[in-house]
């Protein structure tokens, strides 16, 4: 057997891609100054981190209770105005319920613009217009979760069976009714599954959120790693992974009664 038999004929091409993605990576690390060198640099203060995080302040769990539930408490509020706001703009964002091209074109417009912006920038806005607090964090959260839920539901919208909606239109129902009892009724799961979802997804961003002064226990996570109270940050971090578990657990749960 000859040794060109033996090799796959795409070798070379598998080469060439594989050394053109590490000149890209190296070119990229050259460009931002990226040093692999600092890393082993860094050993003695990594292990100073380490020594800390890894030993959480067990008595600091009643003191991040509070801002905690506060957090769930943004997170519950938040998602629940976003998926009311989300659910009537993802019905006219399809031409199944509209009937005009125009009038959906707009609302995905503005909808697109909505979900660009991301969460940290509209809790700094928020922040800006509103001052500190929970009620900054329950805006920003309403308002990706409006961009988020709106988009999955209107492209559920889109491929519905149009049967029912045939038939009430035969008998001259509205819009209005059509979207009530013929096409709601078909994506009535979905909804609620997208829900618990954004719900979960914003247990997580709600942390990032105190960064920006947008309450909840990101407020105590940024002032821990602020003090270089990394015993603090570590029960934190716990704390945040023993709920996000919870809530995808019962979120799963709910799921499946859903199906």
């Amino acid at each position: 057997m000859k040794v060109k038999d033996t090799i796959h004929r795409d070798l070379y091409k598998h080469l060439f891609i594989v050394v053109l993605l590490l000149l890209c990576v190296y070119s990229s690390a050259r460009v931002t100054g990226a040093e692999m060198a600092d890393v082993f640099n860094n050993l003695d203060q990594m292990g100073i981190f380490l020594q800390r995080f890894l030993s959480p302040d067990w008595g600091y769990i009643p003191k991040i209770i509070e801002p905690m539930l506060k957090t769930i408490k943004m997170s519950v509020v938040g998602t629940t105005l976003g998926v009311i706001c989300a659910v009537p703009f993802a019905f006219l964002a399809t031409t199944v319920v509209t009937r005009n091209f125009f009038i959906t074109t707009i609302i995905r417009f503005f909808m697109s613009i909505v979900r660009t912006i991301p969460n940290l920038l509209l809790a700094a806005l928020f922040v800006a217009m509103f001052g500190i607090g929970e009620f900054t964090g329950v805006l920003t959260i309403a308002v990706f979760t409006f961009g988020m839920v709106s988009q999955l539901v209107y492209e559920a919208i889109e491929i519905i069976d149009h049967g029912p909606i045939e038939a009430a239109e035969s008998v001259g129902a509205t819009k209005t009714q059509i979207a009530f009892w013929s096409i709601a009724p078909q994506i009535s799961h979905q909804i609620a599954s997208y829900s618990l979802y954004a719900f979960e997804v914003n247990i997580r961003a709600s942390t990032i959120l105190g960064y920006v002064g947008a309450g909840g226990i990101g407020v105590i996570l940024n002032s821990s790693l602020s003090l270089m109270r990394y015993d603090r940050v570590s029960i934190i971090i716990l704390s945040i992974l023993v709920v996000v578990i919870t809530i995808d657990w019962i979120s799963e749960m709910i799921r499946k009664r859903l199906v």
